[in-house]
């Protein structure tokens, strides 16, 4: 599916996790490694995680990033130093053309997932492609998006599932979406840190509930979740972008201990 990586219950679940952006070449590499290392204690099948730029933000003062070649180049590294396979958003064909040189996944943003130029691109690359659920979509719908990368000559999907829009302020997860996603037969994660996103906020600046971080990572692993998605931050007060729903990095040892432990329950139920 991906290189490196291998779905099945004796590999546990994926854990796709790294910061919302790259904000500085330190910062990455601190969290690659750490995250790296719990992944090797945990045997965890690990794709790093961070945008090289954010394009969808509310407000035109918001961080975007520190540079799209800087940023790549970054993210090139830290896969390459950490055998790690690394994934980043794109939001364009060009966009997804020049990042799959420095990248080995490349994620389609929930509000993105119909924009079939975008999607064949991505599949043309040769890269695998997540693609994220729109929150504006029913799971069933998410058939058509992977048609269209698999039509495309590519059969290394990711679904991604990130809640859908429950009122103007708020998402909710409808866990029943997970295993009607894995009946089109490629592995569905669970974005845990977007799901608890509060969008929409008046002073332009997303919300989020972090202190429910756990509690639904461990409903997606409970139901079957091939993975979690997670965005994770030394310091999530000041990240950059969505710190106001991302784990502490702390945080993620303790988590990772338990999601592995509940695994290991369903697995054997």
């Amino acid at each position: 599916m991906i290189p490196s990586i291998h779905f099945g219950e004796e590999d546990g679940f994926l854990l796709i996790a790294g910061p919302c952006v790259v904000e500085g070449r330190d910062m990455v590499m601190n969290i690659a490694e750490h995250i790296r290392n719990l992944s090797d204690k945990y045997k965890l099948p690990f794709v790093f995680k961070a945008s090289y730029r954010k394009a969808n933000r509310s407000r035109m003062d918001s961080f975007t990033g520190i540079g799209d070649e800087r940023a790549l180049e970054i993210l090139k590294e830290a896969g390459e130093q950490f055998n790690l396979p690394v994934i980043t958003d794109v939001h364009s064909p060009e966009e997804a053309e020049k990042a799959a040189n420095f990248v080995d996944v490349l994620q389609v943003p929930a509000f993105l997932c119909r924009q079939t130029d975008l999607l064949v691109a991505c599949a043309l690359t040769g890269c695998a492609v997540s693609v994220k659920k729109g929150q504006f979509l029913s799971p069933e719908s998410m058939k058509f998006a992977v048609d269209k990368i698999v039509e495309s000559g590519n059969n290394k999907v990711l679904i991604t599932e990130r809640g859908t829009t429950f009122g103007y302020q708020d998402l909710v997860v409808d866990f029943r979406g997970i295993p009607a996603m894995q009946e089109f037969g490629y592995p569905v994660i669970l974005d845990v840190t977007h799901s608890l996103q509060k969008p929409n906020q008046a002073s332009g600046v997303t919300g989020g509930q972090p202190e429910l971080i756990e509690n639904l990572a461990r409903a997606g692993i409970a139901v079957g979740a091939d993975g979690v998605f997670l965005e994770t931050h030394p310091d999530p007060t000041t990240a950059k972008s969505d710190g106001a729903n991302m784990l502490s990095l702390e945080l993620l040892d303790d988590l990772l201990g338990k999601l592995t432990a509940l695994r290991d329950v369903v697995n054997n139920m």
